[in-house]
């Protein structure tokens, strides 16, 4: 009798597990992980999330560095994104931020990199404002929203 407790116990406690990964235990269609493992050959931890309906992400790490990429659902690639740090932001990159925003803090810095080119994205705080902002590979600042603060009142 022992024995069938055990074994109930040990099928029930698979198929919960089973039942409660997470989505970033989600299998990408072949299409896609073929894509992805051409483009990024050297890519460890990779750990796959449904973006949307059109749309599969991969966060892994390469070159000691955590990067995500995201692919159509029929393999297509669409972008990476990866942080930098403040000091390999480009010098033209940065006179661009220091000529458009007086006084600001940059909060994170990343490249990303879509079949158009390489842009730079960067959160920035200037006093109590915090934006968005993407400078794409020809100098032009091409995206400036402001984030929503979580203390300001409507």
């Amino acid at each position: 009798m022992k024995k069938l407790n055990v074994s109930v116990l040990l099928a029930i406690t698979i198929a919960f597990t089973s039942c409660a990964q997470s989505r970033s235990d989600q299998k990408a269609p072949q299409s896609v992980m073929s894509s992805f493992a051409q483009k990024f050959p050297n890519a460890s931890k990779v750990e796959w999330d449904k973006e949307n309906d059109k749309e599969w992400e991969a966060e892994f790490k390469m070159n000691n560095s955590k990067y995500s990429a995201n692919f159509s659902n029929t393999g297509e690639w669409l972008e990476t994104e990866y942080k930098i740090k403040i000091s390999e932001i480009p010098a033209d990159i940065k006179t661009i931020l220091d000529a458009n925003f007086k006084d600001y803090d940059i909060e994170i810095a990343e490249i990303s990199e879509t079949s158009q080119g390489k842009s730079y994205e960067f959160e920035i705080e200037v006093g109590e404002q915090e934006l968005e902002v993407t400078i794409d590979q020809n100098g032009n600042l091409t995206k400036k929203l402001e984030e929503e603060n979580e203390s300001d009142e409507d």
